[in-house]
């Protein structure tokens, strides 16, 4: 089959387009090719799910878990732009059937596509990202309810796309890692069909958008003490940046910003529509507290003896392994909207409100009560600080600048509405600050 090249457009520029990579799991383990044997492969990064405290419901398993490191593979499986062809429906099928050859088609009408070959990039690796379990996706993600957990069976309707983007990492430092919306299916394309958002760039070249889109927001003043929330945009096929559209799957693009770039940066948040991860750096994974830490605090609240102000009973933070059953008898609960801590007692309930309203016995305000749970997913924390904040109605705890960062901080929900979520569980936070600090009261002896 020979394809008509169009020798007005060229070739596409690499930096317009991306550098997609070829198929194969994700490389934890191997070392890459200048390694020496025995030696840790070079990390690029690590993804964390919001909405899971350290594993997933049913355990992590393989691609499906709850955080995943990205590696420098054996060997580079990079693909770059190379040519563009624009050549009509029939053709179609016979160009994206050539598995051996990467490309992205964009269907402008019944009568005209244009398709985009790759050709290998030794510089690059690519990780591809979705909800398929296929062997091209190396990190398989599933919707997150609120509340934690995921939406599981056949009757749940994901929102997530099977091959929803790709992250694309340089081999050599100092190895820049950029995303793209969407990921190349199992016959090494990407198809952007003749609904799909998708225009001519002013210098000629092809872009789009996917269905319910990549939504990516870098913190202001980076992952750290001193972050704040950053502005939510929308990451192009190509890697373009764009204000969000003025409904998820709209078929009007945002405006383009060009003084901004699809490069992740430490905190950097991915919103996949249906599930949220957070990029961590290597650098900003040696500033977070370990998990050697966080036990360590843990102890250390329980050293302190707290009590329950009217039981009197000695309080406890129940240890990890135990994992998020049912509360034991020394297990500390809070008034969310007071943050008075006690230990569990069955009166002060106010039905008509509900069956967590409770009125607390220290200062009568009336508000949810619910045990609480130690943050364990360290990479979710901004500072080794101690435990002093929980957030409402949740009951994770975790350090106060933790909270208050996460509390201020929007995600995406559905296709136009935004809230701010628990980082542990992914509930969603009320209140008048969407966490609490912590009153505890130590023994009296």
């Amino acid at each position: 089959m020979v394809l008509e090249g169009n020798p007005e457009v060229g070739s596409p520029r690499t930096s317009d387009l991306g550098h997609p990579g070829t198929q194969g799991s994700c490389v934890l383990s191997s070392p890459g090719e200048d390694a020496q044997p025995g030696e840790e492969p070079i990390k690029y990064g690590e993804l964390i799910v919001l909405g899971y405290n350290g594993c997933l419901a049913s355990g992590d398993k393989g691609r499906r878990r709850s955080r995943l490191a990205l590696s420098r593979r054996p060997h580079a499986n990079g693909v770059k732009p190379d040519v563009m062809h624009h050549i009509s429906t029939p053709l179609v099928s016979k160009a994206l059937s050539n598995r051996g050859q990467h490309s992205i088609s964009y269907t402008l009408s019944r009568s005209h596509s244009v398709i985009v070959e790759y050709t290998h990039d030794s510089d690059t690796d690519m990780f591809q990202i979705g909800r398929s379990t296929e062997n091209m996706i190396d990190f398989v993600v599933t919707d997150t309810s609120p509340g934690g957990g995921a939406a599981e069976g056949p009757s749940a309707q994901s929102t997530i796309s099977r091959y929803a983007c790709r992250i694309l990492c340089d081999r050599r430092p100092p190895y820049t890692a950029r995303i793209y919306a969407a990921g190349f299916d199992a016959s090494s394309n990407i198809f952007l069909g003749e609904r799909a958002a998708k225009w001519r760039t002013p210098d000629g070249l092809m872009d789009g958008l996917t269905t319910n889109g990549v939504l990516v927001m870098h913190p202001a003043g980076g992952f750290s003490e001193d972050s704040a929330p950053g502005v939510w945009r929308e990451i192009s096929v190509c890697g373009n940046v764009y204000t969000l559209r003025d409904s998820r799957s709209a078929q009007q693009r945002g405006k383009l910003v060009e003084n901004e770039s699809n490069v992740l940066q430490d905190g950097s948040l991915i919103d996949l529509c249906g599930a949220t991860l957070l990029w961590r750096t290597p650098a900003g994974l040696l500033r977070a507290p370990t998990l050697k830490q966080l036990e360590a605090q843990r102890q250390e609240a329980n050293a302190a003896r707290p009590q329950c102000p009217v039981g009197l009973s000695t309080l406890a933070f129940p240890s990890p392994a135990r994992g998020r059953t049912a509360p034991d008898k020394q297990q500390p609960w809070v008034y969310v909207r007071c943050g008075h801590v006690h230990g569990y007692h069955g009166w002060g309930c106010r039905r008509e409100r509900g069956p967590q309203e409770r009125e607390c016995p220290l200062c009568r305000l009336v508000g949810p009560y619910v045990p609480l749970w130690l943050g364990q997913e360290a990479g979710l924390c901004l500072d080794p600080g101690p435990p002093s904040h929980a957030f409402a109605p949740c009951g994770h705890v975790c350090s106060e600048k933790t909270a208050r960062y996460w509390a201020q901080t929007p995600l995406p929900h559905g296709t136009h509405a935004f809230h701010a979520a628990c980082p542990f569980c992914g509930a969603w936070l009320t209140g008048e600050h969407g966490c609490v600090r912590l009153i505890f009261q130590g023994p009296l002896d």
